[in-house]
């Protein structure tokens, strides 16, 4: 009981103790000192990132970046936080702007710690020069989109461990609360038993995201930048949300355990395009026209972006599931989803995100044996449950299964996320080393990733 408590506290984001490494950075940031520089921020998560103050970051950004419509944006949700009525951040920007934005980073080093949050096709050259400078990287997925970055990663995390740098990558996934009391009732024998091996038909833990081209952040319309939709740049379906679900599945089968690429065996894999018409196009990224680097992709004047795909593997002699869809945009009242099932001897952990869950994630419980669950579930909700989030409770509905009610106060959404795993961040800074697991496991997810990839583009 007390390793399951260990694992949810540091979930949360409190440090757990762990020994530290005996090699110590004598550079690294401390509390006081972590100053950030934003480079080339093409994606809106870079600036959710600036969402919330930390006491131990300088206020000033550094923003080295082309000039353009994309950090123009970055700027502007930057005011926008800062001039909100309720709890405004209180940000200085400093911006260099221009074509030599990279070597002005690195000749002048501001800062200590870069963000990147952009194209995906120049996303590991930038870590690679960072590490390779001495600096800090803080970044959003996917950290590589094909096999021959999968190689420069490899490189880099090289060079970080020489430099005694740190490389993370921003998995907002693992703080959603219904992923964190799915993986936390997978740790209870009494409840859940064990992980079954499954099959390739029928996987022991199957993830499923589904996401949409149009939607609004922060409350404003999304306008999304035209690369996005070139597969060159953003990556591929199959490479991009998808690292998000690894990651997942390495994060609740295999908590805290260091997982070997070797030890992963893809079994199949597939993609397959989302269409879209010229005025959908348009109406995303304020564009009138296809820019001349998607015509490749354009078939009757419509768009067809290869952002779907799926994959089957083994992971440790259980087999896994992950599928991602993108739709242009989601019904009314609704937005992304996720379904997620963990196959155990006793139990199956479900999250649900449809009409009947009113497009809001709920985790449901479905025993598998006839034996007595009730007392098993109940004991646990009553204990180690509630150190995870008071207050919650399991409903019995008519059919036998259980609804699990996680208070609404625990389910703070996506863009809240980023701050989360930024304090986990900041704390990791602070110790001097990421946990044992966490670098042997990023690079065993972007092996899966690739090794999909390679497969799917076989067909």
């Amino acid at each position: 009981m007390k390793y399951t408590l260990v694992i949810l506290l540091v979930a949360l984001g409190f440090s757990c103790g762990e020994k530290k490494s005996e090699k110590q950075n004598t550079m690294m940031p401390t509390m006081d000192n972590v100053k950030l520089m934003t480079l080339d921020p093409g994606h809106f998560h870079a600036a959710l990132v600036h969402k919330t103050m930390y006491p131990q970051v300088d206020s000033t950004i550094f923003v080295f970046a082309p000039d353009g419509p994309e950090v123009q944006d970055f700027l502007i949700k930057i005011d926008q936080y800062n001039s909100r009525v309720e709890s405004p951040t209180d940000w200085q920007v400093n911006p260099e702007l221009g074509d030599d934005y990279l070597q002005q980073m690195l000749s002048k080093q501001p800062g200590n710690v870069m963000i990147v949050a952009g194209k995906n096709s120049k996303k590991i050259d930038y870590i690679l020069e960072a590490v390779k400078a001495g600096l800090n990287v803080y970044a959003d997925k996917p950290l590589v989109i094909n096999p021959e970055g999968f190689e420069k990663l490899q490189e880099a995390f090289r060079v970080a461990d020489e430099k005694n740098v740190l490389i993370y990558d921003i998995m907002t996934e693992r703080f959603e609360s219904t992923t964190m009391m799915q993986k936390q009732f997978s740790m209870l024998p009494e409840v859940f038993g064990e992980l079954v091996d499954g099959t390739p038909d029928n996987p022991a833990i199957s993830k499923e995201s589904v996401h949409h081209f149009f939607k609004y952040v922060s409350g404003n319309p999304l306008v999304r930048p035209p690369w996005f939709f070139d597969v060159n740049e953003e990556g591929e379906g199959i490479v991009d949300v998808t690292t998000h679900l690894v990651d997942l599945v390495q994060w609740e089968a295999f908590p805290e355990q260091v997982i070997d690429s070797s030890e992963v065996r893809m079994v199949k894999a597939k993609r397959w395009p989302t269409v879209l018409t010229k005025e959908e196009f348009s109406k995303v990224t304020k564009l009138g026209d296809y820019p001349e680097y998607l015509i490749k992709d354009v078939v009757d004047d419509q768009l067809h972006t290869y952002s779907n795909g799926e994959m089957i593997y083994s992971i440790k002699g259980k087999y896994a599931k992950v599928s991602v869809i993108w739709n242009y945009q989601a019904p009314e009242g609704t937005g992304d989803t996720h379904y997620s099932i963990m196959r155990g001897t006793k139990c199956d952990l479900i999250i649900k995100q449809g009409k009947e869950e009113a497009y809001k994630p709920v985790l449901y419980i479905q025993p598998t044996r006839k034996e007595p669950f009730e007392a098993s579930l109940n004991k646990a909700v009553a204990g180690e449950i509630q150190t995870l989030f008071p207050g919650t409770t399991a409903e019995k509905m008519s059919n036998g299964i259980w609804k699990i009610n996680i208070p609404d106060t625990f389910k703070i959404g996506h863009e809240a996320h980023f701050a989360q795993v930024t304090k986990n961040y900041l704390r990791y800074l602070k110790e001097g080393k990421l946990p044992d697991w966490e670098v042997p496991n990023m690079m065993t997810k972007y092996y899966t990733t690739t090794a999909a990839y390679k497969m799917a583009k076989k067909k």
